[in-house]
């Protein structure tokens, strides 16, 4: 059994032919669009979040170690190692060896390419403690880095046109400077020995931005081209059991290994990415939120008029005994049952926009023949999204809070009506 006041809010809302019940249906409407917006925005700007520090932590180290000058090699990086694996919150530690180089396809028939990639030399031994890349090989090709071997990203492959088993020459940094260097002594007749290797195998990490940008070699080969001294390394790549403690653990490191070295977290690496996605996120929630305020402002016009149409029975109400609070709790739960509709609806329409988000996508882009999401640009090949409890727990709370406010003024001014005040003109 409904109370009084509920039961008799009921039946008021019941919809009619009049003005009142229009702007109630619209209300409705405005606060679902503004539930289901806000609901997809965010669950897509948590997703993208999550898809990139998950595909760059995958790849990437949690922490990284530089020597004192980041710009210096890192000498007897295996003590190193071995003091830094003492940490209970290390799961894994490997060298590496990062450098620019030109590399030239030496394709059967046609033309040559030339690309600048990054040149990321790994221990093979050591490196999938760190890195997803000995995982990520496609079938076809093997993480292999002997003999001169190379592994190479897909989106790179794809524009080298680059197939495992094709060999590539490799011009290193120092290799082109000294042949600049010379070509101007012997009036420009000097030849670069570049380095042969055969691709291996073709990754991916599921990040365009490595996919496309970087190939991978031994750390002797790559110290070769870098022309490094011999036990050395650009820096060293560490595991954390939680990345979150990234901060906490290079504090311990300044203690127990060496607080001559440079320590860089991978919040530090990536610090217009990550907080990049954090202001937007904000910013486009509160900018969202503007649509369940105007949805609110409806409601206040619904409960205006609504309270005008009702002044002669919110007098009879009075004359029979009902009391102030009980009126306002009628008018009060109207807006109650709109928030309750709309933010419901929302929802609903927020998750199922959500579950088929891709789909819809790739709809709208074969309608318009145009690419809505560029992997270039963002950095993904799905649209990503991820629902968390939380932001759906305070996206539907403040809907349903201004839908309540919204009609609280409305409320309140019919409780403070007098029957003499209401029947006046009766």
């Amino acid at each position: 059994m409904l109370p009084f006041e509920a039961a008799l809010a009921f039946r008021y809302l019941r919809p009619r032919r009049t003005f009142v019940s229009v702007i109630t249906v619209i209300s409705i409407v405005g606060v679902l669009l503004g539930v289901a917006v806000l609901i997809v925005v965010i669950a897509v700007m948590s997703g993208f979040d999550k898809e990139w520090r998950d595909r760059i932590l995958g790849f990437k180290a949690h922490v990284s170690v530089y020597a004192a000058d980041p710009e210096e090699p890192l000498l007897d990086y295996g003590r190193v190692m071995q003091a830094i694996q003492k940490n209970p919150n290390v799961t894994g530690v490997s060298p590496f060896i990062r450098g620019q180089v030109m590399v030239k396809t030496e394709p059967d028939a046609g033309k040559s390419r030339f690309s600048a990639p990054l040149l990321m030399g790994f221990d093979a031994a050591t490196v999938a403690s760190v890195s997803v890349l000995p995982t990520s090989i496609l079938p076809g090709g093997k993480f292999d880095f002997e003999d001169h071997g190379l592994v190479v990203g897909c989106d790179y492959a794809r524009l080298m046109r680059l197939n495992v088993g094709d060999r590539v020459a490799i011009y290193s940094y120092h290799t082109i400077q000294e042949m600049a260097s010379d070509a101007g002594k012997t009036n420009g007749q000097v030849a670069a020995l570049a380095e042969d290797y055969t691709v291996r195998g073709i990754f991916d990490v599921g990040f365009p931005d490595f996919n496309g940008s970087i190939i991978a070699a031994s750390m002797d080969d790559a110290r070769d081209l870098e022309s490094l001294p011999e036990d050395s390394a650009n820096a060293l790549e560490i595991k954390l059991r939680d990345p979150f403690m990234a901060e906490q653990v290079v504090r311990e490191f300044e203690k127990s290994v060496s607080p001559n070295l440079t320590y860089v977290t991978w919040r530090q690496e990536n610090p217009e990415i990550f907080s990049a996605l954090s202001t937007e996120k904000n910013m486009m929630f509160f900018l969202l939120f503007f649509i369940m305020i105007v949805a609110a402002f409806g409601i206040v016009n619904c409960q205006i008029t609504f309270v005008v149409q009702k002044t002669r029975e919110i007098g009879i109400l009075k004359s029979l005994g009902a009391t102030s609070r009980q009126i306002l709790w009628i008018f009060l739960s109207q807006s109650v049952v709109v928030g309750v509709l709309g933010v419901g609806l929302g929802f609903a329409a927020g998750i199922t926009a959500l579950h088929y988000r891709n789909q819809f996508l790739a709809f709208i882009e074969r309608i318009t023949h145009t690419n809505l999401l560029p992997s270039s640009i963002y950095h993904v090949y799905d649209l990503p999204a991820v629902i968390e409890p939380l932001d759906i727990s305070v996206i539907c709370g403040a809907a349903f809070a201004a839908c309540v406010l919204a009609g609280l003024f409305p409320a309140w001014k019919a409780s403070r009506l007098q029957p003499v005040e209401a029947l006046r003109y009766e």
